[in-house]
């Protein structure tokens, strides 16, 4: 039982219960609890065998009881119970934008609703329009939402939704009276999964800026237009691909609540809890649009303002998650957080000789072009034969060419790796001798996802105890969106790590971003080194650094704390000394 599982769980036990008509404290502790254990970076399994999940701020003795039979018992009869009161059809309901499970209670409690077709059914019979709380308007709204059903509301990767979010501000940006402009939500956050875009504005007069907004190229649909606040189904085109289509809000306010809607906007919900707290202990009140002494604004420039304010160190965007960041800010100045510019290298990346679409020189000319000092090639190991693995002979050819290229090339060093991969058994797919004369071993799981927890952990475990493995690359091999990671205690694996110092990758792959950034908090904590990989198989990835560094900062680690923020002459005795 993986965490996320845990959090599933507990989110759907708040949304049954609202469809039940339970009150909202009891069904909020339930959404607070499925996102505290979300962003955990400590394994469930272990805190719930070592009696600790007590300790965790927010789980009472009954949130605690229930997630501890979950885990034991791998199901939660409560739960089933709940599945079982609640007609299927309520659930696909609350895909439908606008939608909530208050809605979809009163819709099913009144017309009997309890499918997509009888809404439809409801609404063409104007018997929606006519419900108390309803109206002609919100009929014709939910309406629309039915339409776009399937194509937004889902969430998309960050670097698909993120071209969308700045096009979007872009625009916003060119128009007259537009004095302050900002991205907000879960894209100035990096979460590595957007479900829509929030947009904050100054003016002193929102009207054309609203106006121009709901008509602006990227618009499919106007859901609404009002004197502070629009709302609009965003679609962004891409060559080759469907577009990605998302819901994007704009808030337009003064330039003096600017810095306040900024940061409440910008969230997380957790994390504005605990400052509008602050500010009560303190006198104060903090609202979406002001921090008031006595219902007077106390004036404001900037985010940095109103964290001073409250007697803390600036929190950058990334860090806001009510994961410690607020103990971390109030004990001093905040960890300078590492940017992408400070990447002087990378290891993990695939040519021709496996499954790359480019050649060993393109790579490391694209690498030279993007300002790095060396460039690791990494290509795959023999048994993955899907993606061309190398034989120790094809291995050796390519040692001797990386060597008439590092005499050949000026200003850039190749650096000698493998992806090895970890066998079933935590074995490396190489013999000793062979992996001796790499600069680095990268190891990795490709193969046998299915293994239960206890296997995975130990096979990886064992990988990282070998004296030649320098880096464990994407340790849970997810994809996001598309598939889950395998089950393994990364509580374990952090921990070998940290014996044997060995570093973890973080994945900057779009669709991985493994390690997640909760685990890259908890391996902050154990002294593990952290290396950012573009996992590059064509010459676009070589770039892909700044994805890896998105989560690094949502991780809060330093330059320091990031392998390849050193240079060429200290990665090469750092690499020296660990084969030695």
């Amino acid at each position: 039982m993986t965490n996320q599982d845990v959090a599933a769980a507990l989110d759907e036990i708040g949304v049954l219960l609202q469809l039940q008509g339970e009150n909202d404290f009891r069904t909020r502790a339930y959404a607070n609890a499925a996102r505290t254990m979300e962003q955990l970076g400590q394994d469930v399994n272990r805190l719930v065998a070592e009696k600790k999940l007590g300790t965790i701020r927010g789980f009472g003795d009954a949130m605690v009881s229930k997630i501890t039979i979950l885990v034991t018992a791998g199901k939660l009869p409560y739960l089933e119970e709940l599945r079982a009161s609640i007609a299927p059809g309520l659930l696909e309901l609350l895909k439908i934008n606008g939608v909530g499970p208050k809605k979809v209670k009163a819709l099913h409690d009144a017309l009997g609703v309890d499918s997509i077709d009888k809404l439809k059914a409801a609404i063409a019979s104007g018997a929606v329009a006519g419900l108390k709380g309803f109206g002609a308007k919100s009929a014709a709204k939910i309406l629309d939402g039915i339409s776009f059903l399937g194509i937004a509301g889902k969430r998309v990767r960050l670097a698909s939704a993120e071209p969308l979010g700045l096009a979007l501000l872009a625009e916003l940006k060119k128009l007259s009276g537009v004095i302050r402009a900002e991205l907000c939500g879960s894209l100035r956050r990096k979460r590595e999964t957007v479900k829509d875009i929030d947009i904050v504005v100054s003016s002193t007069d929102a009207g054309p800026i609203m106006a121009a907004f709901v008509t602006l190229p990227q618009v499919l649909q106007v859901i609404g237009h009002g004197e502070t606040k629009s709302s609009i189904v965003a679609s962004y085109a891409r060559p080759d691909r469907e577009p990605i289509v998302l819901n994007a809000d704009l808030r337009v306010v003064t330039d003096e609540q600017f810095p306040v809607a900024v940061l409440h906007f910008t969230g997380s919900k957790d994390h504005n809890i605990r400052l509008r707290q602050r500010a009560i202990d303190r006198g104060l009140s903090l609202n979406e649009y002001a921090l008031t002494n006595d219902g007077v604004p106390i004036p404001m420039k900037t985010e940095a303002e109103i964290y001073d304010e409250l007697d803390l160190a600036f929190i950058p965007p990334e860090c806001r998650e009510d994961r410690g960041e607020i103990e971390l800010a109030e004990a001093g100045p905040f960890p300078t957080l590492v940017t992408v510019d400070q990447i002087r290298g990378i290891f993990h990346n695939h040519t021709t000789e496996s499954d790359g679409t480019a050649t060993l020189e393109a790579m490391v000319l694209a690498a030279k072009d993007r300002g790095f000092e060396y460039f690791g090639v990494a290509d795959h190991s023999q048994s993955l034969v899907v993606a061309n693995g190398l034989s120790p002979e094809r291995v050796r050819l390519q040692w001797a060419e990386v060597d008439r290229l590092n005499a050949k090339l000026e200003g850039i060093r190749i650096l000698k790796g493998t992806e090895c991969d970890i066998l079933a058994d935590g074995r490396l797919d190489y013999d000793d001798d062979l992996l001796a004369g790499f600069d680095y071993v990268v190891a990795a799981v490709h193969t046998l996802f299915g293994l239960p927890e206890e296997q995975q952990t130990a096979r990886i475990c064992k990988a990282l105890t070998h004296p030649l493995v320098t880096m464990l690359a994407h340790p849970t091999g997810r994809l996001l969106l598309r598939r889950e990671g395998y089950k393994v205690n990364l509580e374990a694996v952090l921990e070998t790590a940290a014996q044997h110092n060995k570093i973890i990758e973080i994945n900057a792959q779009p669709d991985r971003l493994d390690l997640d950034w909760a685990f890259v908090r908890r391996a902050k904590q154990l002294g593990v080194m952290i290396v950012i990989n573009t996992d590059a198989h064509d010459l676009k990835a070589v770039g892909y650094a700044k994805y890896g560094i998105d989560v690094a900062r949502r991780g809060m680690l330093t330059a320091e704390e990031v392998f390849n923020t050193r240079g060429l002459a200290e990665v090469l005795k750092r690499l020296a000394e660990s084969k030695a």
